[in-house]
C-alpha cells in the first residue's frame, strides 16, 4: 500500500456504499475520516481498514448541523490536507403524498440536500487556498425522476444535484473537481433484496448481476478521482446491464 499524506472524508459512511468507499481509498493509501449519525456503528469498518494496514478516524456526525460539519472537515484537514470529500447521505423514503408530513419532507431535505450544501461549502473553504481538491456527491435515480411516493426524496436529490452542478461550474476553473454520481439501481444489500422479493416474487434474485455491489460504486468514485483535469466528468450514471431506464 502506497502511503499518501492526504485525507479523504466520507460523510455518510454507512455499512454498504459509504463503507466500501472508505475501504477503497484506504487501500490506496489515504487516511480516512468517516462520519455517520451513530458513530458506534463504524466499529466494523474501523476494524476492517486497520486490519488491512490502513488508517481511519471515525466519529458520530450529524451532517445537518453546521458546526459538526465544520469541525469534522477541519479535523480531517489538520491531520493531512483534505484531498477528497464524498457526501453519501441517502434518506430514501417512500410515502404517498397525503402521508408525507411536513416533518418528513423537511427532514429528508435537511439530510439529502441541505447537509450536502454544508459539506460542499466547507470542503471548498479548505481546498481553495491550496488550489485543488475533489468533492463528490452521491445521487440516485430520484435525482432525475420524481417517482410515485418519492416527493420528499426526489425533491432533495434534485436539489443536491443542482448544488453540485452550480459548484462544478464555479470551482472547476479553480482546479476543484466536483462530480455527481447517479446510482440508477438497487444496491445489493439485505434490505434491498427483501424489498425486491416482496415486489417481484421469489425469483427476483435469480440473476445476481441485476443488483449493484457497493464495491462497484466505490470503484466508480475511484475512477472519478483518477480522471485528468483535461477530461473531468461532472455527472456519471451507473447501472447494472439489465436495469431498465
Amino acid at each position: 500500500m502506497q502511503k499518501r499524506n492526504r485525507t479523504v472524508a466520507v460523510i455518510g459512511a454507512g455499512d454498504f456504499i459509504g463503507g466500501e468507499i472508505a475501504k477503497k481509498f484506504a487501500s490506496e493509501g489515504f487516511t480516512i475520516f468517516a462520519g455517520r449519525r451513530n458513530g458506534d456503528k463504524l466499529a466494523p469498518l474501523v476494524k476492517d481498514i486497520e486490519a488491512a494496514g490502513g488508517e481511519i478516524h471515525a466519529r458520530s456526525l450529524d451532517a445537518r448541523k453546521e458546526e459538526e460539519i465544520i469541525s469534522f472537515l477541519n479535523d480531517a484537514d489538520k491531520h493531512a490536507p483534505l484531498e477528497v470529500c464524498i457526501f453519501n447521505i441517502g434518506a430514501n423514503v417512500n410515502f404517498p403524498i397525503l402521508e408525507t408530513t411536513e416533518r418528513v419532507f423537511r427532514k429528508v431535505w435537511e439530510m439529502a440536500c441541505y447537509s450536502g450544501f454544508l459539506a460542499g461549502r466547507e470542503a471548498t473553504r479548505l481546498m481553495l487556498p491550496r488550489g485543488g481538491g475533489n468533492i463528490f456527491f452521491t445521487g440516485a435515480t430520484a435525482s432525475l425522476r420524481g417517482g410515485s411516493g418519492y416527493a420528499a426524496f426526489a425533491s432533495a436529490k434534485f436539489g443536491l444535484r443542482a448544488v453540485a452542478q452550480a459548484m462544478a461550474r464555479e470551482l472547476g476553473p479553480k482546479n476543484i473537481h466536483v462530480a455527481h454520481l447517479i446510482i440508477d439501481s438497487g444496491v445489493d444489500t439485505e434490505w434491498v433484496r427483501q424489498r425486491r422479493i416482496e415486489a417481484l416474487g421469489p425469483n427476483a434474485l435469480d440473476n445476481p448481476d441485476l443488483l449493484m455491489p457497493p464495491a462497484s460504486v466505490a470503484g466508480a468514485y475511484w475512477q472519478l478521482y483518477q480522471q485528468p483535469k483535461s477530461a473531468w466528468t461532472f455527472e456519471l450514471e451507473i447501472r447494472p446491464f439489465g436495469e431498465k431506464w
